[in-house]
């Protein structure tokens, strides 16, 4: 699974030089100290959680892993904190987390450790986008400062336009460990048949069944922007870094095209240290 959290580069005390210079970590670098060690916590647990979900062992190991990532964020909200969640302690007091919030993005976790995803309905598929990425978006908001309603809007929205540009991203490797995440709606409308990722992606009707996502993605970027528009510029410098980039990410996908071989589509440094002064300086 390939969260909205851009899942290339570790936090700060971890970070490759390479790494560093990822949209996530970049973006997030421009925030005051508090939010700043706050979105690298919520990070952190999304990495942990992610890396259990995608790492290969034994299905009920990885679901006994997550109930235990689980039994330490109720335990949190009780008083007790575990070893696990220690880094988030301080954030969920200061920012008023949710509880729901990270039980939800695990809840998405289980989806891909329980098995693997295969051409899902769009509801389900809408459903992991919302607990892996707009759930994400949702603990985000309240460090970020925006108030609830567009916060939730805003979660919603731009959560779905990252998740949907990062299943576009990364088809072949989530075909190698037996993912496809296209709806079968899309593929049947393409005339693809076959749930079998690898197969599914030789197919020269790929575009039309990645069409449909593509289309999403745009729509819910361009409500993210009218949500971003009218919140005050501080509390959005982050995310519209992160919505900039990966609608730069997505427009070149598109340019692209969907053919094999399919070249991994990136934002270049130069590209996002603009992104980064249009939105946090000017």
């Amino acid at each position: 699974m390939r969260d909205a959290v851009d899942a290339t580069s570790p936090p700060p005390q971890t970070a490759s030089h390479s790494a560093s210079g990822s949209s996530f970590y970049m973006a997030m670098r421009i925030l005051p100290s508090a939010q700043r060690n706050g979105m690298f916590e919520i990070y952190r647990f999304c990495r942990e959680v992610d890396d259990i979900a995608d790492s290969g062992g034994p299905r009920p190991v990885r679901i006994s892993q997550l109930g235990e990532w689980r039994d330490e964020i109720n335990d949190l909200y009780q008083g007790k904190v575990g070893a696990k969640v220690a880094g988030l302690a301080e954030p969920v007091r200061r920012f008023g987390l949710k509880r729901e919030d990270f039980l939800t993005v695990i809840d998405g976790m289980e989806m891909d450790a329980r098995e693997d995803i295969r051409a899902p309905s769009f509801a389900t598929l809408d459903l992991y986008c919302d607990r892996v990425a707009s759930a994400v978006g949702r603990l985000s908001v309240r460090i970020f400062g925006i108030k609830e309603d567009d916060g939730i809007l805003l979660s919603h929205h731009l959560g779905r336009a990252l998740q949907l540009t990062n299943i576009l991203r990364d088809l072949d490797e989530d075909a190698g460990i037996g993912r496809l995440y296209l709806p079968r709606e899309a593929l049947d409308q393409a005339g693809i048949t076959t749930s079998d990722p690898l197969i599914a992606l030789r197919s020269p009707n790929l575009s039309q069944a990645c069409a449909p996502l593509v289309e999403r993605a745009r729509t819910h970027f361009v409500e993210a922007d009218r949500i971003m528009r009218r919140c005050p510029r501080r509390t959005v410098k982050a995310p519209r870094i992160m919505g900039e980039v990966y609608r730069s990410i997505l427009e070149g996908m598109i340019a692209r095209g969907w053919s094999a071989p399919r070249e991994r589509i990136s934002v270049s440094r130069a590209r996002l240290a603009w992104v980064i002064l249009r939105y946090a300086f000017i």
